[in-house]
């Protein structure tokens, strides 16, 4: 048996032609320019994907820092009020008019609801409440010694105020709400029993109650939003201060934004840039204005993509997410405690220039991915025919045609190659010689066509034989020759002994009802290490060996020369 490194080359070399056959390498060229082209494309749309967040995150960020300048201009102004009642507060102005105030409040604090007025076109009036109604309310008190600079502050601030809400971009309600039982708005209303209601759900706001010092202990700016304020039939936004001294908490101040004014500022932010949905929302995300018409149903999250959208502000004041077919960018406002989105549909995205070009991108690509399975169809196929034909040459070119095994030429070259390698293994080589008996009779008793007919009957036998690295092949007219590496020379001989006997038992049907049997005789050769492994000198061993067996009866196999007699001595 041939050994097993022998066995693993030529498994190795028998993959290696697997792998080289031309269709293969025509379909692996093909397939590392379509995985590359995709590849590449695959980049650009990548490219093109960053080029396109970062022209929404520049277009939100453009329209947010508009829309913070102008929330800037009230939260300023909100500033300057406190700032000015503090220095009020600290040092009052010496005037009989403020001190005629402090007179009256003195004859009217007791009142259910009173109104002081110093000059109603330079100041704003103050509405209060009664000692009673402060001394019931938890959250005021008129023990301070400073309440009387606090209402002429108020006063003072009411001036600044009505000039501040004139005003094209200031809002244009302002409030202050003292502890002290009064108020100050930049839209004041008649003094009637609804003043208490209106200054007791001024104390019932959250902008007003999350000023306490417990609730705001840093004393800074607040924004809250309220869905149904009194004595206003929408919605609004309110931005708070409170109003401290010397420890002491007096007040609130602060502005009201219409959600329709807030709405007017998004649109006037977007006045020079690109359209598209934007939605403001506050810090609990919950949405304030957006920037469609009237009537248009803004587009709502799922409360798994609310979850997300959450999640990912959370994590950072500005950024991006894809929520379904719709791509959302976010920017947190300086000057307004809420969150700017801009949301742009799938749709709307590919309408734009960056959905042209990936359109076009996307047409490239698949164009040039229709052109190439094209060409590999094509190539493919000529390649298929010019490999069959190559094939079918080469076959012709090794092969006879009437038996279909090897012809003496390729027989020959690979023997010698199978002998070579043989011997650089130090294994056996054993070689057949075989030629059919009597055949001249059967052309001559039943024709050349009968004659075709066994040739190819033995063929056939011959074939079924052999396995593996064996050859087998035509060398003469009724000659052939079997080619065993790796078998001894007793192994040959029971292989030729086979093949005789099948030879010998098969009955060859010639006409329709004629049949004969031929029989064959065959001579055996063999190289062993040491020995001669010319493949020309074994063949011609074996064919003196055929001779042999033919002069002893025919039908047999010779595999030893004869024992010559020895001389007389």
């Amino acid at each position: 048996m041939p050994p097993s490194t022998a066995a693993t080359g030529s498994s190795r070399l028998n993959r290696i032609r697997t792998y080289l056959v031309p269709a293969r390498v025509v379909n692996l060229c093909f397939l590392i320019v379509l995985v590359s082209s995709t590849l590449l494309t695959w980049r650009e749309v990548a490219v093109l994907e960053d080029a396109y967040v970062a022209s929404q995150r520049n277009t939100l960020d453009k329209v947010s820092s508009t829309l913070d300048r102008q929330m800037e201009i009230g939260v300023n102004a909100l500033l300057f009020f406190r700032n000015a009642m503090r220095a009020a507060v600290q040092t009052p102005l010496a005037s009989d008019v403020l001190k005629n105030v402090q007179a009256e409040f003195a004859q009217q604090r007791q009142l259910p609801v009173w109104r002081i007025s110093v000059d109603q076109r330079r100041t704003l009036p103050i509405t209060g409440v009664s000692d009673a109604f402060v001394a019931r309310h938890p959250l005021l008190s008129r023990d301070d010694p400073q309440m009387h600079n606090e209402m002429t502050a108020a006063l003072e601030v009411g001036y600044i105020m009505r000039l501040a809400t004139a005003i094209p971009a200031m809002p244009k309600h302002a409030w202050y709400v003292s502890r002290a039982g009064f108020y100050l708005s930049s839209r004041p209303t008649a003094v009637s029993a609804e003043s208490i209601t209106r200054y007791e759900s001024l104390l019932a706001q959250p902008w007003f109650t999350g000023q306490s010092i417990h609730d705001n202990r840093f004393r800074g700016i607040r924004w809250f939003t309220s869905k149904h304020p009194t004595g206003l039939q929408e919605p609004i936004v309110t931005v708070s201060v409170p109003l401290d001294y010397a420890q002491y908490w007096y007040g609130v101040l602060a502005i009201d934004y219409a959600y329709s004014s807030v709405k007017q500022l998004l649109a006037e932010a977007l006045r020079d840039e690109e359209q598209g949905e934007y939605q403001l929302y506050n810090n609990n995300l919950e949405r304030v204005v957006t920037s469609l018409p009237a009537g248009v149903q803004p587009r709502n999250f799922t409360q798994a993509q609310r979850e997300m959208l959450t999640q990912a502000i959370t994590l950072s004041n500005s950024g991006s997410l894809r929520l379904g077919p719709n791509f959302v960018v976010w920017q947190k406002l300086d000057h307004f405690d809420g969150i700017l989105l801009r949301i742009q549909t799938l749709r709307e995205g590919l309408q734009g220039d960056f959905g042209t070009i990936s359109i076009v991108l996307a047409l490239l690509w698949l164009l040039f991915t229709a052109m190439v399975l094209c060409s590999w169809v094509v190539i493919r196929r000529m390649v298929s025919n010019m490999y069959a034909m190559q094939h079918s040459l080469q076959w012709q070119a090794w092969h006879d045609p009437l038996t279909r095994l090897l012809n003496r030429g390729a027989l020959f070259e690979r023997a010698k190659a199978l002998a070579e390698l043989c011997q650089q293994q130090h294994r056996p080589f054993s070689v057949i010689q075989l030629d059919l008996d009597h055949f001249k009779n059967v052309n001559d008793h039943y024709g050349h066509q009968a004659g075709d007919l066994v040739l190819t009957q033995a063929a056939r036998l011959i074939g079924g034989c052999i396995q593996g690295e064996d050859l087998a092949g035509r060398v003469g007219g009724e000659e052939f020759c079997i080619v065993l590496p790796g078998s001894t020379l007793l192994q040959a001989q029971r292989v030729a002994e086979r093949v005789r006997e099948r030879i010998s038992r098969k009955e060859i049907l010639v006409h329709n009802s004629q049949t004969i049997r031929i029989s064959a005789s065959l001579g055996v050769s063999s190289a062993e290490p040491s020995e001669s492994y010319v493949f020309e000198y074994l063949q011609m061993v074996a064919d003196k060996r055929l001779y042999l067996a033919k002069w002893g009866g025919r039908n047999r196999v010779c595999a030893v020369d004869p024992i010559q007699d020895a001389p007389n001595t």
